[in-house]
């Protein structure tokens, strides 16, 4: 992407620039969705489906009504327009239309003059079940047909074989995104049939959509606005309580909020894929790997959601960043009864990583080479096809790179103190210093940027030049990433001057900015930033007859000719772009094709103490190089990979939903454990700049692949201190124990 550099304008790409939100969100004083009131507000609530499937057989909703307080009791029954709602297929009713198909489905909603009151009204409904047995067994899914996509990629000849053969059997747990802030919303109504909605979200344009169609409204009587998010990766891309609230301000003509509590918000969103593979890698006897065979099966629980696109990734991403010509991939996502899956930060391509990484160890060891020159070996790079697809990789892949900047970081020293608090188990003086085995491991992990598969991937973006300033506007969603900087620096950059504000739009004031996922709004909305500002740049100068812009105005020969008054005397000076990524193919029946515009690639190496007798684990250190393209700002990287590696941590050791029938046994903080500040590791970054072909000024999104490799190393590195042939995440203590 052609980029226009203002020199000595402060703020712009390559620094690292303060947040805009950042003190108002550690001093307490930034509003998040469950912070925002309306006069005369009333409270929602739901009442949930106790089973994982059922049929419902009565309802009644007097006793709620009856409820001093109660202002509305709504079914599925009370649906205004189109009774089923999803991203990419509308399969979910809004309630309960008769089966409940997973654990904690919506059944009916209440509004009521405050929030205690609403639950105990949603309480009071009268729902009688008839219990059905659940289909729980993702293999029994596939064997029974209910599945939502099946994949097969074939690529090379299929009869050829290696010399050196290693098998394994993978299996990852169901995660959940844990966001700090819960599913949250309000609906205010106006005064001519319609509504705004202030709902957690990460696309308010795909929301606005299905939103509409159930509320059996035109277009322009919905106005979504982007609100504050207490994070996201992936939670917020589905439905929650928008359709909900929307219903209840409609049937009530006041404003309705609706905030989860921490274990419904548990069932209020979609989970990470749990998934089973088997791999079997096939190599020479120099280590070049010579083929790959995989079957690998999601489940996705009760509805689609994203389960067609988190496939695909997985899929297409078995074999991760390596070379090879013979590819035999089999993989199917399921329809059970289980807690409904969706996007998660790095979808499929984490719990690919965990199989293909856990192979290439395997194969290092049987070949008796260093696991980092295997890789190094048969690393993908510029110029080379996609193991999967066939793809030619265009644009940076700096895979070497990565693995060579990330070797030479030192290794940590041994703990020099005897300090409890740094053993495996803590101050619980689980056993001596001396007992304590430490091991070291690696893995490498590749992702598509953005969205692929011939998707329409767009984002718009409007630049404005003021009197006062430059404004960017925009729909995207920032959901504690740093989106707000990376759009003030493009824009700083290109136009020069600091002083530009985001204003974040609503549905009726910009067109889409597409999803917050993907690892794709750096690139994608910050590329729709960089060519509105480059558009905008060119327009005044070529009105004013200029060659420099700057923030008093435009310059020609050295000179003022111009001021900002000037520029902007009939008014604003304004473009407005929409913005693609280079255009992406369907795959054939081979799955071979150019399905993705870009791939992003990280390495990451972890360092674990052990205590081998009651299999407790410390993660002393995680270290990373990652392939950013251009740092932006380079500040805000490291806060990203920082996050996911605490997140591929969790995943390792500790982070699973525990789903017995179809029912999670597990929805609190108590008992759904997630990293502390305690279980921290020491972290050490490389940024790896080889400037990408699209996105603006080089740069690439990162925001998932710190989670795709740090998993596999932190359990590569526990194999390597004990030996054991770790095959499941996350690894707990009887997997270290035990036979």
């Amino acid at each position: 992407m052609t980029s226009t550099v203002v020199p000595r304008v402060r703020g712009g790409i390559g620094t690292s620039v303060r947040r805009p939100d950042g003190e108002p969100k550690v001093s307490g004083n930034f509003a998040y969705a469950s912070d925002l009131t309306a006069p005369d507000m009333l409270w929602g609530a739901t009442r949930r489906s106790p089973y994982a499937r059922a049929r419902l057989v009565r309802i009644d909703v007097g006793p709620a009504r009856a409820i001093d307080g109660v202002h509305a009791v709504l079914t599925q029954a009370d649906v205004p327009g189109k009774p089923l709602f999803g991203q990419e297929e509308q399969d979910q009713p809004v309630l309960c239309d008769g089966e409940a198909r997973f654990w904690g489905e919506p059944v009916a909603i209440v509004a009521a003059d405050d929030e205690e009151t609403a639950r105990l009204a949603a309480e009071a409904i009268i729902v009688e079940w008839e219990e059905l047995d659940p289909l729980v067994d993702p293999e029994q899914a596939v064997a029974d047909g209910s599945v939502y996509r099946e994949m097969r990629v074939r690529r090379g000849d299929e009869s050829v074989s290696g010399n050196v053969v290693v098998e394994g059997y993978y299996e990852t747990a169901t995660q959940d995104q844990a966001p700090l802030g819960p599913e949250a919303g309000l609906a205010i109504p106006d005064d001519a049939g319609g509504m705004d909605l202030y709902v957690t979200s990460q696309w308010i344009h795909i929301d606005h959509k299905q939103i509409v169609d159930c509320m059996a409204m035109e277009p322009d009587q919905i106005r979504c606005h982007p609100v504050g998010i207490g994070g996201a990766f992936g939670a917020r891309e589905d439905i929650s309580v928008h359709i909900h609230v929307a219903m209840l301000a409609a049937v009530t003509g006041r404003p309705v909020k609706m905030v989860y509590d921490r274990s419904e918000s548990f069932v209020g969103h979609v989970k990470r894929h749990p998934s089973k593979g088997w791999y079997r890698h096939e190599a020479d006897a120099e280590g070049n790997l010579v083929k790959v065979t995989a079957r690998l099966i999601l489940d996705g629980g009760s509805y689609a959601h994203t389960s067609r696109a988190v496939l695909a990734n997985g899929a297409y991403f078995t074999v991760g960043p390596y070379r090879c010509d013979n590819i035999v991939v089999d993989a199917a996502v399921t329809r059970t009864n289980n807690p409904p899956a969706g996007a998660m930060r790095g979808f499929g391509a984490v719990q690919t990583c965990f199989g293909y990484e856990m192979q290439m160890d395997r194969l290092a060891a049987a070949l008796d080479m260093d696991p980092l020159e295997l890789r190094r070996r048969n690393a993908l790079a510029p110029g080379d096809p996609m193991a999967t697809s066939g793809q030619i990789i265009e644009g940076s892949l700096p895979t070497v790179a990565v693995i060579d900047a990330l070797e030479a970081i030192p290794l940590p020293p041994e703990d020099v103190d005897d300090d409890p608090l740094l053993r495996p188990g803590g101050t619980g003086l689980t056993t001596s210093k001396a007992d304590v085995v430490r091991g070291v491991g690696f893995a490498v992990g590749l992702k598509n940027l953005a969205f692929s598969e011939a998707f329409d991937d767009y984002t718009e973006a409007r630049v404005v030049m003021t009197s006062a300033g430059v404004e960017v506007h925009t729909a995207a969603i920032e959901v504690g990433q740093g989106l707000v900087t990376v759009c003030q620096q493009i824009a700083r950059t290109i136009l020069g001057t600091e002083r530009v504000a985001v204003i974040w739009d609503d549905t009726s004031r910009i067109g889409s900015a597409g999803s917050t996922s993907a690892s794709r709004q750096t690139q994608m909305t910050g590329g729709a930033v960089h060519a509105a500002s480059e558009a905008l740049r060119t327009k005044i100068l070529q009105t004013h007859d200029g060659d420099e812009l700057r923030a008093d105005g435009v310059y020609r020969s050295g000179g003022l000719i111009a001021t900002v008054d000037e520029i902007c005397a009939d008014g604003p000076v304004e473009e407005h772009v929409r913005f693609r990524h280079p255009p992406t193919t369907t795959a054939d029946e081979n799955g071979q094709g150019d399905v993705h515009a870009g791939f992003v690639v990280a390495a990451h190496r972890a360092v674990v103490d052990v205590d081998p007798e009651l299999g407790l684990v410390r993660v002393v250190q995680v270290d990373t190089a990652q392939d950013v393209g251009k740092a932006l700002n380079p500040q805000a990287i490291t806060g990203q990979l920082e996050g996911g590696i605490m997140m591929g941590t969790g995943f390792a050791v500790m982070e699973q939903l525990v789903i017995r029938n179809g029912v999670i046994v597990n929805p609190t903080f108590t008992d759904y454990l997630v990293p502390t500040f305690m279980d921290a590791p020491d972290v050490e970054t490389r940024i790896i700049e080889e400037g990408d072909h699209w996105g603006p000024f080089g740069a690439k999104g990162i925001g998932e692949s710190p989670t795709i490799s740090s998993t596999p190393a932190i359990v590569a590195a526990i194999r390597n201190a004990t030996g054991k042939d770790l095959t499941k995440v996350p690894v707990l203590p009887e997997h270290i124990i035990g036979d």
